[in-house]
């Protein structure tokens, strides 16, 4: 009904288009018209047709052809003090004055009053509008111009915006120029440890939120001066327990023309320092940046924080849950009986994203070597370490699962076993909802007659609230050329080889969806692990039998369980046989671990209590003759 009414609307504004061009023309209709010249019947036709024409724009699309408002953006004159005084870039005056400043500008306009508006913006549906450019030599004192023709997301241009009042930011991620050791040079935002982060990395410039009145039809300059500074993030205070190691890697270093450091936090077990002939086992949690070792708190919950309320797991109070937890692990850690290993979080954030996925990559460098041949071996030499592939183990969540799972591949005699949870699609028919093989189009299912949008994230009961190209539309509001610190950005920097501006080759073309055959196959041939594991299975499977467990909720967020039922079908029936585990949580989201006994808020709390048993049981089984496993269970 309302699609009639609507067709009915236009029908009559249609006619109602043709009456004014009578109207113009004194003309009649429906009856004989006057005679008139032919040159007049020509502009009577032409002027008809516009009418009618502009009688079918939606009232949004004439906001976005009449917008003429622009926000001007203002550079601090002060730059080079500010960096001074945060210490965070330590440009010199004359580098800043000559070559000024690159970055992507970013403008959000929020409209409610809850935080800053640089800490909205997302994928999902309460994402404010923001819009974008890119800027280069941008000098001190001097504007860059957001107006219609910047990229927005989620509306398409600023001309769309409605009327009203917003909170206005400007935030400016900061870009540095990369000269690589093969000489490709490309300029790229620096992780300065907040975990590749573009809304609270130091040094970033961002104005403070401003309620302005909006009206994008209307001519006019709105200003926004960006004259705050992000300041750098507080050192990490080392305890009895948590140590932190930072290294130098000669392999990074090399590949990426400068300094290159990785860096681990190790939680030590306790009676490390009274059993000081002890040598350990080492297990890494794979996973995303932190600042501070996961779900470690020493000290007992504070009472008086104020409760929050997580709406992901829908419950009220979450921050203190994550406390109760936290303190529980450090009471079980120091407990008897709790099995004393080496507990390994790495930081190996890249100019990319907040981790390297832990492998060697044609775009991040040698990561998977530098971890395991110098990062490793630093952190054993000095916390004694026993060294030797039987007493390693992984496991992780989400990008440490797929981490988890390719290390255990990639480096198969290194470790003794991979606990792998909602892992990052391990099967590349099923990237999330696309077969980047046998589909041609990311954002929409084939079809000859209609367009279906293919959907990117859903919840426990398969609604969807963002589709793949609302999620790559957000990335591309963020940065552009694989600059957004994002998750399909960061899957190409990862699997793609160089393009041929020497930034990631795209999987698929970000504007219209469509997949590239020749950036598949190179995905394929190195860090599809289904068909890894397919294709190599005569000399791999000997070495994983029995390491690998692997863990998805079977409604998981981003439907990274379909790629895990493809991996099921070859190793239940792999010969020689793979003796792996696989499990499903029954209408459990992203990102279930195993534990059927509680729900997924609780149990991501919980991996050493569930892996470190298991590890140890593995190594008491495994272990050659000879080794030491009895310095280490006291």
């Amino acid at each position: 009904m309302l699609e009639i009414e609507r067709r009915r609307k236009r029908r009559l504004d249609t006619n109602n288009a043709a009456n004014l061009t009578c109207v113009v023309l004194k003309c009649s209709i429906g009856r004989a018209a006057h005679p008139l010249p032919r040159i007049v019947m020509r502009f009577r036709a032409a002027l008809y047709l516009t009418l009618s024409l502009l009688a079918l724009v939606s009232p949004a699309e004439a906001r976005g052809q009449a917008a003429r408002l622009r926000f001007a953006i203002t550079l601090p004159r002060d730059l080079v003090a500010i960096d001074a005084r945060t210490g965070v870039h330590g440009a010199t005056a004359g580098h800043v004055a000559t070559a000024g400043v690159r970055g992507r500008l970013m403008l959000i306009l929020a409209s409610d009053t809850v935080g800053e508006p640089r800490f909205q913006v997302s994928y999902g549906a309460k994402t404010p509008p923001a819009f974008a450019i890119d800027v280069e030599g941008w000098k001190p004192g001097e504007t860059r111009m957001i107006d219609a023709t910047a990229f927005g997301f989620p509306l398409k241009s600023l001309g769309a915006l409605p009327r009203g009042q917003y909170r206005v930011q400007a935030v400016l991620n900061r870009y540095e120029t990369f000269i690589r050791g093969d000489g490709v040079t490309l300029t790229l935002p620096p992780d300065r440890g907040e975990g590749q982060h573009w809304n609270s990395k130091p040094g970033n410039l961002y104005s403070a939120p401003r309620l302005t009145d909006v009206d994008v039809t209307k001519n006019g300059t709105i200003t926004v001066a960006i004259d705050q500074e992000i300041p750098p993030i507080p050192g990490f205070s080392e305890t009895k327990f948590v140590k932190h190691v930072k290294i130098r890697s000669e392999r990074l270093s090399r590949f990426w023309g400068r300094d290159t450091f990785i860096a681990a936090f190790v939680t030590l077990p306790d009676g490390f320092e009274t059993h000081p002939q002890s040598r350990y086992p080492l297990v890494i949690n794979h996973g995303h940046f932190s600042t501070t070792p996961d779900n470690w708190r020493e000290t007992p919950p504070d009472p008086t924080l104020v409760p929050d309320y997580s709406e992901r797991f829908s419950l009220a109070g979450y921050n203190r849950i994550v406390e109760e937890y936290s303190h529980q692990f450090y009471k079980d850690w120091t407990g008897p009986g709790f099995p004393r290993v080496l507990l390994v979080q790495i930081q190996h954030a890249t100019p990319f994203y907040d981790d390297s996925y832990a492998v060697n990559s044609a775009n991040n460098g040698p990561y998977g070597d530098a971890i395991q041949y110098e990062l490793i071996p630093e952190i054993e030499k000095r916390f004694r370490g026993l060294g030797q592939g039987w007493a390693r183990f992984v496991y992780g969540g989400s990008t440490g699962g797929w981490e988890s799972m390719a290390v255990q591949m990639f480096y198969p005699e290194e470790y003794n076993g991979a606990w792998i949870a909602c892992p990052d699609p391990i099967d590349f028919r099923h990237f999330e909802t696309v077969n980047i093989y046998s589909d041609t189009n990311a954002y929409y299912i084939a079809s000859r007659w209609k367009k279906t949008p293919r959907p990117g994230h859903r919840n426990y009961l398969g609604h969807v609230d963002a589709t793949i190209e609302e999620m790559n539309r957000y990335e591309v509001l963020l940065g552009t050329k694989g600059r957004s610190g994002e998750q399909s950005d960061v899957w190409e920097s990862v699997y793609s080889p160089l393009g041929a501006d020497g930034y990631p080759r795209r999987i698929w073309d970000r504007e219209t969806g469509k997949i590239d055959p020749v950036t598949a196959r190179f995905w394929r041939d190195n860090f599809d692990l289904s068909y890894i594991l397919q294709r190599d299975w005569a000399t791999l499977g000997p070495k994983l039998r029995g390491k690998l467990r692997i863990f998805v909720g079977d409604m998981d967020n981003y439907y990274l369980n379909n790629a895990v039922y493809e991996v099921e079908k070859f190793l239940t029936s792999a010969s020689p046989v793979a003796d792996a585990v696989i499990d499903y949580g029954d209408r459990d989201e992203h990102c279930w671990n195993g534990d059927h006994t509680r729900a997924n808020a609780y149990s991501r709390l919980r991996y050493p209590q569930m892996v470190l048993p298991w590890a140890v049981e593995r190594m008491l089984m495994t272990a050659p003759a000879g080794a030491d496993l009895r310095s280490w269970r006291y």
